[in-house]
């Protein structure tokens, strides 16, 4: 296990590594020995160097990625692809500096080949070819990867060729080539530790020639997508032939590749996560979006005879868009180090965008587009379900249905349980039950439950209801809240789709799943669609009611959700979710994974990934319902393939 130094204890952010302050240090034997004693007591080292220099190492590994940038000339993005990994070294190569360099590689080699029994020493260094060849500098990853004469670790080669030659960068595959070698260094640079020497400490060494292919080979100046592609398809190339090599030369038994990647996080990834989350703390985009005289609008609609399109009222808005929108820009993203955080974090960021845009928005013919932005495009496969779903459910009969109801005080005095239920796991838990007069239904916002005073719940949809608001929407928001990152409960990228599909299957796992309800999940697809053809606020009401035999006011409530804003299009990722959480499922993906926050299903492998790598932890908190073994039987149901309709006529 790691320890902390005294610095980095003062530095606050657990798993933060501290730079030393005052300045850069001098690889001097003082410096090496420090860093050798660091290494053997498991203390993390992040160190400043002369000459734009860096060494970071989060906890003892058998391996270490360096770069020397040429002597004389600035680096223009190299550098970056091994600031990534969890063990790298930055550092000049000025001719006066390699001997105390060399120095604290051999040390450091010495030191951890003691530890695992082998160590790896991977050095890169970009080609000095810049000729305009109209080919590889135009795009296509070239590598050249420098191997001993005496391959004393085959494997870890044979997985380092393979991970490049599956690589790819913006479609274009990579071509590799393998050159042996009777010493490894840059052209121009000293070994660092000669073979003879690293063969008796149990040391290997390889290296790789990049193409910069990230730098435009006339003008010099980068191409910084091309650059963050390159950077986190290496990265996993690295992880891949780290694990390998360990695997096999090695004492460690890392779980998988992920399990080598960074642990210890720099400022920057803490600060642009707070930045992100007091951005999206500002404002509530459901809140904006939802009237706050729908009743009222219902009894006006009424008394037109169902003939005139209500008049919408709305929150004012707590927000000045353009400033929100300039504080979200000035967030220093490109100061993240870990490449998949970093893209994450870019998402996130022109997310918050599209919400602040949406609210600037609101009531414009812009609303809807930018809401398709937000929430994704009408597909004919999602089209089709929904059509399959209203041609094969029949709808209620007169008299069918329930006779009891839960009106807003009772369903809170539910609701309060089930949040006590969770309050036995984490006593901390804040979250509470209001009543308001000014939304309609029910609605999560940051960890709270929001009740429409005039709510009345089927006696039916009672466990339903509590397993998706609380179940799921709150359980996840306090889930996320346990975590590191603040991203885990504000939501990341694109996270309602699978929120919302999460939530639609705890009710079918709590047996409330009924036909009805799922006939309105998909009359909702049926109403965005409408909508997105051009038809207006009273011709989605007389379909739902005509064609597809909705009662009047659930055909409004439909209707006025889809409208509302503008035409807010969200509607359709609960059906659109729940048929790729079902799909998910089938395959034998992890439902417990779901519950560690607010996140997409695209997003499961990252939050694998930062699992493996200690980063996040396991969900605190489990609905309540995963207890009952009727769920469990419903759950194995859902994952040896049954289909929506199977589903319904099993219930």
């Amino acid at each position: 296990m790691i320890k902390k130094t005294k610095d980095e204890r003062k530095s606050g952010s657990a798993g933060q590594i501290s730079t030393k302050p005052n300045g850069l240090d001098t690889i001097t034997d003082d410096f090496i020995t420090s860093v050798r004693k660091k290494i053997i007591s498991g203390n993390a080292i992040r160190r400043k160097l002369q000459e734009y220099g860096r060494v970071h190492i989060d906890r003892q590994l058998p391996f270490i990625c360096v770069f020397r940038h040429p002597p004389g000339a600035k680096d223009f993005g190299t550098k970056k692809l091994v600031m990534s990994e969890a063990s790298y070294l930055i550092a000049s190569g000025e001719k006066k500096l390699q001997k105390g360099l060399a120095k604290l590689i051999k040390e450091l080699a010495e030191a951890l080949t003691g530890i695992f029994g082998s160590f790896l020493l991977m050095e890169i260094w970009e080609s000095n070819d810049d000729n305009n060849d109209g080919g590889l500098s135009q795009g296509r990853p070239t590598f050249h990867l420098h191997v001993p004469e005496r391959n004393t670790i085959p494997k870890a080669v044979t997985a380092f060729q393979k991970a490049l030659l599956n690589m790819q960068i913006q479609k274009i595959g990579a071509d590799v080539k393998i050159v042996e070698r009777a010493e490894i260094s840059p052209p121009g640079l000293p070994v660092l530790i000669k073979s003879s020497v690293a063969k008796k400490m149990g040391c290997h060494v390889l290296g790789l020639q990049i193409k910069p292919i990230y730098r435009d080979s006339v003008s010099g100046e980068l191409r910084p997508l091309v650059l963050q592609s390159l950077r986190r398809a290496l990265s996993r190339v690295y992880k891949k032939s780290f694990y390998e090599f360990t695997h096999n030369y090695t004492t460690h038994r890392p779980p998988h590749y992920h399990s080598l990647g960074r642990r210890a996080m720099v400022k920057a990834v803490w600060t642009a996560d707070q930045q992100l989350a007091d951005i999206s703390s500002r404002f509530d985009l459901l809140l904006g979006v939802t009237p706050t005289n729908a009743n009222k609008a219902w009894n006006e609609f009424k008394r037109s005879k169902f003939q005139k399109t209500p008049v919408l009222i709305y929150r004012p808005l707590p927000i000045d868009p353009f400033l929100l929108k300039r504080r979200l820009f000035d967030i220093r993203i490109e100061r993240l180090e870990d490449p998949a955080l970093m893209h994450l974090f870019y998402d996130k960021q022109m997310e918050l965008e599209r919400m602040i845009n949406l609210l600037a928005e609101r009531g414009t013919r812009n609303f809807v587009y930018t809401s398709l932005q937000l929430y994704g495009m009408m597909n004919d496969e999602l089209l089709c379900s929904a059509k399959d779903i209203l041609e094969h459910i029949p709808p209620k009969r007169d008299g069918e249905g329930d006779k009891s109801f839960l009106d807003a005080t009772a369903f809170a005095v539910q609701a309060e349980e089930e949040i006590s239920y969770l309050r036995m796991t984490r006593p901390e838990i804040k979250s509470c039950v209001e009543i308001r007069d000014d939304i309609v239904g029910l609605m999560v916002s940051r960890g709270n439950l929001l009740i429409g005073n005039e709510v009345k719940i089927p006696a039916s949809r009672v466990a339903a209801a509590l397993s998706h608001e609380v179940g799921t929407h709150i359980l996840t928001y306090l889930n996320g809240q346990a975590q590191r990152f603040k991203h885990l409960y504000i939501g990341l990228p694109g996270y309602e789709e699978l929120q919302e599909g999460l939530s639609v299957l705890s009710e079918y796992l709590v047996g409330g799943l009924s036909g009805a309800r799922l006939r309105l999940l998909a009359a909702r697809v049926m109403a965005v669609n409408l909508l997105l053809d051009g038809a207006s606020f009273i011709e989605v009401f007389q379909e739902l009611e005509g064609a597809y035999h909705f009662q009047r006011r659930t055909a409004f409530n439909i209707t006025l959700r889809i409208f509302r804003g503008g035409g807010f299009t969200k509607d359709m990722v609960y059906l659109r979710g729940l048929i790729k959480l079902l799909d998910y499922l089938k395959k034998g993906g992890d439902l417990d994974i779901l519950f560690v926050g607010k996140f997409a299903l695209s997003h499961v492998g990252l939050i694998q990934e930062l699992q493996l790598r200690h980063v996040l932890g396991p969900p605190p908190l489990r609905p309540s319902y995963l207890n009952n073994p009727k769920a469990r039987e419903r759950l194995g149901k859902v994952q040896s393939g049954f289909t929506l309709l199977e589903i319904i006529k099993e219930e």
